[in-house]
């Protein structure tokens, strides 16, 4: 028995144990503590591994985020920019602020929903207190364009009956605009990039079919829309709301009618609009319904517009388009909705103005 125990634990009865013994012992005691040691890593390690992977994910869904915020909206257009750039150098029957025309932005006008009658006047004058009229009559864009302005029923939902007179006035209209170098030059753009023909006669169709041919825009109605009404003329739906106007000379010739009332400008706090601004947003009624954002290009002439928004129309195919571009010292959104092979609508919206979106370094 005892030399059974003495094998077992031999310093029980020797008071100096074996030295191989103690070797023993103590490379079991420090494999023991490697072993601790390294599971210990390994656990941190995984630890490690875990938090490292949930901050990825946090990272990646922060990045995700950001992306959406950036891609509400788009980069700078640089080639749209450029060819607007180029058609508002040539646009010679541009009006000119404090020359040809006063307007007057007083007021920073209030929120008010879609459809609602009450809103609170933030502008106790007109917009325009000064157009002169006899350079409007004597550019032949203009004198044309408002003889149009006058051939629309104002409700969607009434069918649009077209006379021979206004067919003609349609057409020489037309003539008009194409005859101007901001139009030829919008042509040979679109025709470069495939997207017109050159043959005058088939691209003054392909006017006419984008801008002045009649749809529905109410369902189950007659046709009683366009996109030239729409944008140059303004409509009103249901009696309750007013859709398109986004003309600077049919706005000045209707507040001087007194149908229109200009009620302030909307605008961010940092970017307050300015007399010699040529694009503003704005809230005005009309006919007693009140358009609580509206936006136009101011002192442009319609060659100009029709230009811009032709150009959008045909150079993307969806069904709505946001273009971000760089004119003059503007920095503006241009929408564009199509309505099939029609325009739908088309409207600028300032982001800024005086140039105050370019950076200073």
């Amino acid at each position: 028995m005892r030399n059974q125990w003495t094998r077992c634990l031999p310093w029980m009865y020797n008071k100096v144990p074996p030295l191989q013994d103690v070797l023993r012992v103590e490379t079991g005691l420090k494999q023991k503590r490697l072993n601790f040691t390294a599971a210990r890593a390994e656990g941190v390690n995984r630890e490690k591994s875990i938090m490292a992977g949930r901050f990825c994910g946090v990272l990646a869904l922060l990045v995700v985020f950001l992306s959406g915020l950036d891609a509400s909206r788009p980069a700078i257009n640089q080639e749209l920019s450029n060819i607007f750039n180029e058609l508002w150098t040539l646009d010679v029957n541009r009006m000119t602020p404090a020359t040809d025309y006063t307007i007057s932005v007083q007021g920073r006008a209030n929120y008010v929903t879609q459809g609602s009658h009450v809103v609170t006047d933030r502008a106790s004058q007109p917009l325009f207190s000064n157009v002169n009229e006899i350079k409007l009559q004597n550019i032949t864009t203009f004198t044309r364009l408002m003889k149009l302005l006058d051939n629309y029923e104002r409700s969607t939902g009434v069918a649009e009956r077209v006379t021979t007179e206004e067919q003609t006035e349609m057409n020489l209209f037309l003539d008009a605009v194409l005859d101007t170098e901001v139009m030829k030059r919008a042509h040979r753009y679109l025709v470069s990039k495939g997207q017109s023909n050159s043959n005058l006669r088939i691209f003054k169709n392909q006017l006419r079919l984008i801008w002045f041919n009649l749809y529905h825009r109410k369902r189950n109605s007659a046709l009683d829309s366009c996109g030239f009404e729409h944008v140059f003329v303004g409509e009103t739906k249901s009696g309750s709301e007013i859709i398109g106007f986004h003309n600077w000379v049919q706005f000045y010739l209707q507040e001087k009618s007194t149908h229109l009332d200009y009620k302030g400008y909307k605008a961010r706090d940092h970017d307050l609009p300015d007399h010699d601004d040529h694009v503003l947003n704005l809230q005005f009624s009309w006919h007693g319904l009140v358009k609580p954002v509206g936006s136009a290009f101011i002192g442009t002439s319609p060659e100009f517009e029709m230009a811009l928004f032709t150009i959008v129309f045909l150079m993307n195919t969806e069904r709505s388009t946001t273009v971000l571009v760089n004119v003059d010292q503007c920095q503006m959104e241009l929408v564009v909705i199509r309505h099939g092979r029609s325009l739908g609508t088309a409207y600028p919206k300032l982001l800024s103005s005086n140039s105050r979106h370019v950076s200073h370094h």
